[in-house]
């Protein structure tokens, strides 16, 4: 019995893995991209009021992208910030959500965040899986 304990532990922890290496990954390409789109983002939208706004919200969000890195590495370790990641990924999302709603916004905008509510979704269950560590 306990060494099927063990085995679905191990199952659990590479699921957390993979779940956040591969998020990480993700963000990293995309969110790293930002740093070199300010021109054409600026030619879509008009240029910006505020370029440390934006340079600020890509530093910090390509910070969280190494987090997600530093989780995979070691999720039992790093459990309590799995949470953390999730709910940025959501109020993010929900801002673009409410933002469109308000007119604001094109429908584009919160279109492009599923797949951040979907990374929520698994490192909440990720979350609820992995074990803590003991101390």
């Amino acid at each position: 019995a306990h060494s099927g304990r063990a085995a679905a532990g191990g199952r659990v922890m590479k699921f957390a893995k993979w779940v956040f290496t591969l998020g990480g990954i993700w963000g990293v390409l995309i969110i790293g991209l930002l740093f070199f789109l300010e021109g054409v983002l600026a030619k879509a939208s008009g240029p910006f009021s505020h370029p440390d706004m934006f340079y600020g919200f890509v530093a910090s969000t390509f910070a969280w992208q190494l987090v997600y890195l530093v989780i995979g590495r070691n999720p039992g370790a790093y459990r309590p910030m799995m949470l953390l990641g999730a709910l940025g990924k959501v109020i993010y999302a929900t801002s673009t959500w409410v933002l469109h709603a308000q007119g604001r916004l094109p429908l584009a905008v919160p279109l492009m965040t599923l797949p951040d509510l979907v990374l929520a979704s698994l490192f909440v269950t990720a979350y609820v899986k992995t074990r803590p560590v003991q101390k």
